[in-house]
């Protein structure tokens, strides 16, 4: 049985290329989009993108993803910096999950370097651009190959 991978985009990600381009790069959502496409067609991995500009509906999509996705790629761009709603989610999502910014957040504005969606994330890859995501679609292929293990299970 194939795998199924979500990446989930937040605000404003629909804006890419466009938006401040010296900091995200000028390649669009869609470009993103069809990198990760190819490289999950090349994993052998079913791959859903989706974009929200709406905290509820990322809320929603990781919670509809939960019994039905191998891992989730999040990018929930500013609400990373505010969103307990999506770390929860997250956590109780209980898979592989790897946080993406396109722009490295430890050398931006303070507001931007810390992330509550990292503490629900298994990894993050920050600061090169769109590459990023590929490198995550190749993370969480092999996370689900050989998961880690889980906070539950280790022996204190």
């Amino acid at each position: 049985m194939t795998a199924t991978i979500l990446i989930l985009n937040g605000p404003h990600l629909n804006l890419l290329g466009e938006r401040e381009p010296e900091i995200y790069g000028r390649e669009t959502l869609t470009d993103i989009e069809e990198a990760c496409r190819a490289e999950a067609s090349r994993l052998g991995l079913v791959l859903e993108f989706r974009q929200t500009n709406s905290e509820a509906d990322l809320v929603d999509l990781i919670q509809k993803a939960r019994r039905r996705v191998a891992g989730i790629i999040i990018n929930a761009g500013a609400l990373s910096h505010t969103s307990i709603a999506i770390l929860d989610a997250l956590q109780a999502a209980d898979m592989p999950v790897i946080e993406v910014h396109l722009s490295n957040i430890f050398r931006r504005e303070d507001f931007r370097q810390h992330s509550y969606v990292s503490r629900g994330a298994t990894g993050l890859i920050c600061g090169l651009r769109s590459h990023g995501y590929v490198l995550a679609v190749e993370a969480i292929a092999r996370l689900i190959k050989s998961p880690p293990i889980k906070n539950s299970e280790r022996q204190k």
